[in-house]
């Protein structure tokens, strides 16, 4: 008898070890193997060639000590990253709750049963007050996973859970980049802030000087509204900058989730350390290594797992419910011998008429998984043209900054001589305005590309996959 019930329980352990679920194949990447080639994809150097952007670190890629300081405040106090890492451990605990579910899970109970027995159903013909103890253990309603199906939804929780923990990594990534592009957005406000300071305190310079020469008759009234229009205009600036600059600094105090020192934040561009340039590798290599990428794969994987579970549906399902205890009508009397009691009630539930809906139900985990290859496709091909827009802007950037220096130069040149030639009573106050109008653009053309250079590092680092090493912040806190 012992050996027939242990042949019965291998049995039963090897079948509830099996799965329907599909195997599962990595579809292939609907992007080209290598980043794109042409005149705007030119190679740069590369100060961490050698290392995989997955093992670097944020804290070996920036280099300011301010913004570092800056981003650790935000991996403690953002409120989305928060909510990232709470969704673990929601899908954690959903997890456990799946793996606890296969296995069987006894319980204890005890009861007082006090009724009374009418005379009309009596042997004795008497009524009685039937009082009655029982305690009990044993397991209620087990399914015994011969084909599966809990097994399955058991991976489609795992694999849900691993998305949780990309989405996670994924979040991190996006908000270490935000901070340090609005660290430098707000630098290069203040550089421009300071260009329309100085620009109103020239113009108004030269408007005190146009006045005497107007007053001495040197200087025609036209020249002095000429030059009070761009005062007005270097004011009008002022304003805007310095609007722009509080909003920035509300911005990033937004993304950290708390007030920031003022001693943290950069004066200007000049003043950041600029992060390390990096190596953009393999296409196939690198995309299919980015969270979000491997966040919609295990959604993808957790959709593969359900179709298990909707081709288990199709086989009967057994359950199982047995207990051991005693009853008896004393308390005192409860353990004593003779009081035993138990139960063994196996159960089938054989799927006969709810197989049109079985037949649904596995169509719609098909089309779902569908979906999801989908969703997992587009996210290579969008994540390839993050990184081939990056590589194109960091291409031509370069150029474009020796370019704009060489522009700003000329402008600056151009003004001071039409200047000096207007002091010279040679030419109008008309060339001077087009002069300095044509610096201030150049300048303020100056600051936009040094911050565009800035962001392509930081953007380049994001688009690879970076910053998103949350089990070393998790070990350093």
């Amino acid at each position: 008898m012992m050996r027939c019930a242990f042949i019965v329980a291998i049995i039963i352990t090897a079948l509830a070890g099996c799965t329907l679920i599909p195997e599962y194949r990595r579809p292939d990447a609907p992007v080209p193997a290598s980043w794109p080639t042409g005149p705007a994809y030119k190679e740069t150097g590369s100060d961490l060639k050698d290392k995989p952007v997955g093992d670097i670190n944020w804290r070996e890629f920036y280099t300011d000590e301010k913004l570092i300081k800056i981003i650790e405040m935000a991996l403690q106090n953002n409120r989305d990253l928060r909510v990232a890492a709470l969704n673990i451990e929601k899908m954690r605990a959903v997890y456990g709750i799946s793996r606890a579910v296969v296995l069987p899970l006894p319980d204890a109970n005890g009861s007082l049963n006090y009724y009374r027995n009418p005379a009309d159903i009596a042997e004795s013909n008497d009524a009685r007050n039937i009082r009655l103890y029982n305690a009990n253990f044993g397991v209620t309603q087990w399914e015994i996973d011969f084909f599966g199906r809990i097994r399955s939804l058991s991976e489609r929780a795992l694999q849900q859970y691993f998305a949780t923990e990309h989405a996670r990594n994924y979040v991190q990534t996006t908000l270490i980049a935000e901070v340090a592009n609005a660290y430098m957005v707000l630098a290069a406000e203040r550089d421009a802030l300071e260009l329309a300071r100085s620009t109103l305190k020239a113009q108004e310079e030269s408007r005190d000087l146009i006045k005497r020469r107007y007053e001495l008759g040197a200087s025609s009234r036209i020249d002095l509204d000429q030059v009070t229009t761009r005062v007005e205009a270097a004011r009008v600036d002022e304003a805007r900058f310095t609007n722009l600059v509080a909003n920035d600094e509300n911005a990033l105090n937004f993304l950290v989730g708390a007030p920031i020192p003022p001693e943290l934040l950069a004066t200007n561009l000049t003043s950041i350390k600029p992060p390390k340039d990096i190596y953009p590798g393999l296409a196939s290599d690198v995309l299919l290594k980015r969270p979000d990428i491997l966040e919609a794969e295990s959604q993808l994987k957790a959709a593969n797992a359900n179709i298990g579970a909707a081709r288990a549906a199709f086989f009967p399902r057994i359950s199982l419910t047995t207990n051991v205890g005693t009853t008896s009508d004393e308390l005192s009397a409860l353990f004593k011998a003779g009081s035993q009691t138990w139960t063994f009630a196996p159960q089938v539930t054989v799927p006969i008429f709810s197989n049109v809906l079985n037949w649904a139900n596995l169509r719609a985990a098909k089309a779902d998984r569908d979906i999801f290859i989908a969703h997992y496709e587009k996210a290579i091909q969008a994540a390839f043209r993050e990184v081939a827009d990056a590589l194109a802007r960091r291409g031509t950037i370069t150029d474009q900054m020796k370019a704009q220096q060489t522009l700003t130069g000329a402008s600056q040149k151009i003004y001071d001589l039409s200047t000096a030639r207007y002091r010279n009573g040679i030419d109008s106050y008309l060339n001077v305005l087009d002069a300095q109008r044509s610096l201030y653009s150049a300048q303020q053309g100056l600051i936009a590309i040094q911050l565009a250079r800035l962001i392509n590092l930081v953007n380049m680092y994001r688009v690879l996959g970076g910053g998103g090493q949350w089990e070393q912040e998790k070990n350093k806190e």
